[in-house]
């Protein structure tokens, strides 16, 4: 049963999933080998069909960034997005840090996921998420090779301070990297005290009150009037998941913090906002948080 629509003239944020299991994360990569990942029971299948119902239950299209790893075992999951109406994009292969890869082994695992992804759908995938927000300074690079693979538009930067990630200087908003001629569009955040502040998902949502959460991005709709782009992933909706031992302490704090409540959360929040596709919210000609911005890699750093 799909809810009622939002109201009218609300501005039209971008809902997106990053589809990869608990025990891929860069949390618990010193816990979990790479070579490790088959021994471990995948809980990302039925994780991302709960949040599918979820989607159907309040009539919201939204992107998923499918990593590769997981559409190899999973075709008939991502074709399952595809019917429903929702983008499939992509989240690379292995879920590896672009600081971690060759630019040749980048450009193979784009080009890998990009075909798989549309030889399951039918359908051309134009959408790329750097795993672990890993577009930066230093890996600028992946915007020229993102758009010679055939992609449109990037959603790897998320302008923060963050010991993980982060590009404090990048713009908030859409944006060209370059002469790359890819888009890239930040993970939202709102402006306050001479400094951006998350509200775009992820663990600072599990962790921040969802008032101030929601009154962040409210900001940035009625004041800014720009739209934003929310994410969170299948494991943080699975309170039962297995708990992965010898991770440090701020590790398991960082991914096991309220999961309970997340699934919830999620409800308010597709209640209070209006949400769409990324395709759909940013590839569309004239669209309110659509920008022209040009930038090159010097004015990123130090803007």
């Amino acid at each position: 049963m799909n809810a009622a629509p939002p109201r009218a003239g609300a501005v039209t944020n971008a809902m997106t999933v990053d589809v990869e299991d608990y025990f891929q994360v860069s949390a618990f990569e010193t816990c979990i080998p790479r070579e490790d990942w088959p021994r471990w029971p995948a809980r990302v299948d039925a994780n991302t069909r709960r949040i599918l119902g979820l989607f159907d239950r309040h009539g919201v299209t939204g992107t998923f960034f499918v990593l590769g790893w997981v559409a190899e075992r999973f075709p008939a999951l991502v074709r399952e997005i595809s019917a429903a109406g929702h983008e499939v994009a992509s989240h690379g292969f292995g879920h590896e840090r672009l600081t971690a890869l060759s630019r040749s082994q980048f450009r193979e695992g784009i080009v890998r996921t990009k075909h798989m992804l549309e030889d399951l759908t039918g359908v051309a995938v134009y959408g790329y998420r750097a795993p672990s927000y890993s577009i930066g300074p230093s890996t600028l690079w992946a915007h020229e090779a993102l758009r010679e693979a055939g992609y449109r538009y990037s959603s790897s930067i998320v302008p923060i301070h963050h010991d993980l990630y982060g590009m404090p200087a990048a713009p908030r908003f859409a944006f060209y990297p370059g002469r790359s001629g890819l888009l890239e569009i930040p993970v939202t955040t709102v402006r306050l005290l001479g400094r951006n502040w998350p509200c775009g998902g992820g663990g600072y949502f599990r962790l921040l009150p969802y008032a101030l959460f929601r009154r962040g991005l409210r900001r940035v709709n009625q004041r800014e009037h720009r739209s934003g782009v929310f994410y969170f992933h299948p494991w943080e909706i699975d309170p039962g998941q297995p708990r992965v031992p010898g991770a440090t302490l701020k590790n398991r704090v960082r991914h096991y913090l309220n999961l309970s409540r997340t699934e919830s959360r999620i409800e308010r929040l597709l209640r209070d906002f209006r949400f769409d596709r990324m395709d759909r919210v940013f590839l569309a000609p004239n669209h309110a948080g659509y920008s022209v911005a040009t930038l090159g890699a010097a004015e990123l750093c130090v803007q």
